[in-house]
């Protein structure tokens, strides 16, 4: 498996529409999607909020699961992700209403924008055009509309490092969160660590792909890392085609870590990942080696991993992009395309018939 990774064949053959660029290429999207939405003007009266809810779905709701953990921080005004067709009955002129969806065509987004539009809440769009853009045009809607051709969940540096520069911009994020050029300087250097050209011995997200291949996937996140966490179960889930899951500490320590023994025979067909930051509660920390031992003591395969850098926002993207590195080299050894996602594309032509 260790010459299958090294292969470079094998990548020609089965990643046709060369995912493995879109994930290299992270460090330049995120700074382009900053650039170009730190220069955007936004209407005065959107500071004028106690309240953000953003509506998306899978790939274009995961920035807003970031931006929620940045805000929480330091910031009073409360974030919400809606995952759904409704919007929350706690919409009101105050909130902040920002809808995402890449395609622009995601049906639940479209369902709560609308309803948006009949609310007296402050709206804006993300988007790289479709109907959202559509609809927002008709009613006046300021939106963000990118460029990049890519699947909505590779795509993350436009639907995160957008709204961060939003907020900035409304003062709702302060500098001392924000460390850009700190956090896209080490992602680039860690995405030259982790490419398909680096060998097996030397290369972090081949030697992580190897031990979690045929194996099912759980990861353990906390804090700033809890919603990283989701993204690693996320991109397994899409890109390798497999099952993952993910927990959060130190909840998972109240139930989780009762269920390893059963059933019995699953303990060497699971592989946890515990994303851990040096900047966690204290309590948290102690945690991790605690329920590290537990899983040993059940002999359940494990490895803690460390974010890299001295801010959230590093932490969080350079887990992130540990994560994608790994979860398309999953794809790689089970011999799957990691760009399409069938399923889902069946779930939508289905749900389209039955309208």
């Amino acid at each position: 498996m260790m010459i299958k990774l090294d292969n470079p064949q094998l990548y020609k053959k089965l990643d046709t529409t060369n995912l493995h660029e879109r994930i290299s290429n992270l460090p330049q999207q995120c700074r382009q999607a900053w650039q170009s939405a730190i220069a955007l003007p936004l209407p005065k009266d959107f500071k004028k909020i106690d309240k953000i809810v953003i509506i998306g779905m899978g790939g274009s709701a995961i920035g807003g699961d970031l931006l929620r953990t940045i805000v929480s921080l330091q910031s009073r005004v409360e974030v919400t992700v809606q995952r759904d067709y409704d919007l929350p009955k706690s919409v009101d002129k105050n909130t902040l209403v920002i809808a995402s969806s890449y395609s622009g065509n995601t049906e639940e987004t479209i369902s709560a924008f609308k309803q948006a539009l009949k609310n007296p809440c402050k709206k804006f769009v993300i988007t790289t055009g479709g109907k959202i853009s559509e609809i927002a045009a008709q009613n006046g809607v300021p939106l963000f509309s990118f460029g990049y051709a890519s699947e909505p969940r590779a795509a993350l540096g436009y639907g995160f490092f957008s709204l961060l520069a939003f907020l900035h911009n409304l003062d709702i994020i302060p500098d001392e969160l924000l460390n850009v050029e700190e956090t896209l300087d080490i992602l680039k250097k860690m995405s030259a660590k982790m490419s398909k050209g680096v060998p097996f011995p030397k290369n972090p997200a081949k030697q992580l792909a190897i031990k979690l291949h045929n194996n099912i996937v759980v990861v353990y996140g906390a804090g700033i890392l809890s919603s990283v966490a989701y993204r690693w179960k996320t991109q397994i889930n899409e890109n390798s085609k497999a099952w993952a899951f993910s927990e959060t500490l130190p909840e998972l320590n109240h139930n989780a870590v009762v269920g390893y023994k059963f059933p019995a025979d699953m303990a060497d067909r699971i592989f946890v990942i515990m994303l851990r930051s040096k900047d966690l509660n204290p309590r948290t920390i102690k945690r991790y080696k605690i329920t590290s031992d537990i899983l040993s003591k059940s002999s359940i395969p494990h490895e803690i991993i460390d974010a890299k850098g001295n801010t959230p926002l590093c932490q969080m993207m350079s887990s992130i992009l540990l994560g994608d590195y790994v979860s398309y080299y999953l794809a790689i050894l089970y011999g799957i395309n990691p760009s399409p996602v069938e399923i889902i594309d069946y779930l939508k032509k289905s749900l389209a018939s039955s309208k």
